[in-house]
């Protein structure tokens, strides 16, 4: 059972719905003013597909030269034998105490047709999900890379939108791919600390090293094994060693089933991300009304390979508009279903949560769409669903 499916499934269909994108406004941000008639396609917040099968996953919010990886990249990425590591497992020590109670989205580095959001677009988006009607709190962001897309290091605009919005930010490293991708994924965190200072420090409530990577390794994709997520760990904690970062909470989100056989990265790592999708659990029951079980399962199996450190759920949802998966039915009933199940025990038991997502489409059509809102300008909608506990 993969939760993380979703993941690579979610990618191809997205790109699928992709429709054509109006420029800029003034050449300043990727989304029109409010109300405007040109605003944007979204791009899947995760990865970026291909309907073509021999075209492997990669990061939508990736360095560029990671985006550009193709299978032979893949293959020149770090994958020590089994066996051969060297690699120590070394207590955690961090001194920041993890936060709790968090509540948030997912959001990627770029739109459907592989254009880069910049600060107006993110703080735009970080604007509207602070107001989501009958809620409060959803004041936190997920990020998949320090890397602005299609720079090779500069530093994701959505940092500085964070700065304005006052928006706490769990960042995000991507790792697969090639040595690169850390090394270029650092050199932006440390751009971002020496530009933005505790503007930036101050709202950071963890980083993750990777996502999915397990995952994607295991299932023939462009990943990287524990050894090598453990070598890019170590190289973040040196890396960040003397400045306001140092305590960061550094983890890694992945699936539940991805863990396993893991100790030595769960042990070298502060908290755990956990990626959980029922809908597309269709080789178990898994409609809305088994949802429940299927998904809390995925999250107390995660829990209980944890070591009892914390365990965050860092992308869960159900779409509103898809294709059925088993027994698993796309609509807006049942996606509202899931947030007053899921979300809502998530939230009163106090976890950390960054859902998926705010909002898959705005022209055109995600296939499926995960979003809170349809397409259209975020300023002028109402969301799909009820969205009070």
């Amino acid at each position: 059972m993969r939760f993380a499916a979703s993941v690579l499934a979610l990618a191809a269909s997205a790109n699928a719905a992709c429709v054509a994108r109006h420029p800029p406004v003034n050449g300043t941000s990727a989304y029109p003013v409010k109300g405007s008639s040109s605003y944007p396609v979204a791009a899947h917040n995760a990865i970026v597909g291909s309907s073509d099968s021999s075209v492997k996953a990669v990061s939508s919010s990736a360095s560029a030269p990671a985006a550009a990886a193709t299978s032979a990249a893949a293959q020149a990425s770090p994958s020590p034998a089994s066996g051969s590591s060297k690699i120590a497992s070394v207590p955690v020590k961090n001194k920041l105490a993890a936060a709790s109670n968090i509540k948030g989205f997912n959001y990627g580095a770029f739109f459907m047709n592989q254009q880069a959001k910049v600060q107006n677009d993110f703080a735009y988006e970080f604007n509207k999900a602070k107001n989501l009607p009958g809620t409060n709190g959803w004041s936190s962001a997920r990020l998949y890379s320090m890397v602005q897309w299609n720079t090779a290091n500069d530093v994701i605009q959505a940092i500085p939108a964070a700065i304005d919005t006052q928006t706490t930010l769990l960042l995000g490293m991507w790792i697969s791919g090639g040595p690169q991708a850390i090394d270029n994924e650092i050199a932006a965190l440390k751009k971002a600390i020496d530009q933005y200072g505790s503007r930036f420090t101050d709202l950071v409530v963890g980083l993750s090293v990777g996502s999915e990577d397990l995952y994607r390794q295991g299932a023939g994709e462009i990943g990287t094994t524990g050894d090598y997520l453990i070598q890019c760990i170590n190289k973040v904690r040196e890396a960040i060693r003397g400045t306001p970062l140092e305590g960061v909470q550094i983890g890694h989100v992945d699936t539940y089933d991805s863990f396993v056989g893991q100790q030595a990265v769960i042990e070298n790592i502060d908290w755990l991300g956990f990626d959980g999708y029922p809908f597309w659990e269709k080789n178990n029951p898994n409609s809305i009304d088994n949802a429940h079980a299927r998904f809390y399962e995925g999250l107390d199996k995660t829990k209980a390979l944890a070591m009892g450190k914390p365990v965050y759920v860092t992308e869960t949802g159900w779409p509103v508009v898809g294709k059925q998966q088993g027994a698993a039915v796309a609509s807006a009933e049942n996606a509202r279903r899931y947030w007053k199940d899921i979300a809502c025990s998530l939230v009163a038991s106090g976890v950390n949560l960054w859902w998926y997502d705010l909002q898959e489409s705005q022209y055109g059509q995600a296939e499926p769409d995960f979003g809170i809102f349809p397409a259209g300008d975020l300023g002028q909608l109402q969301p799909s669903y009820d969205l009070s506990c």
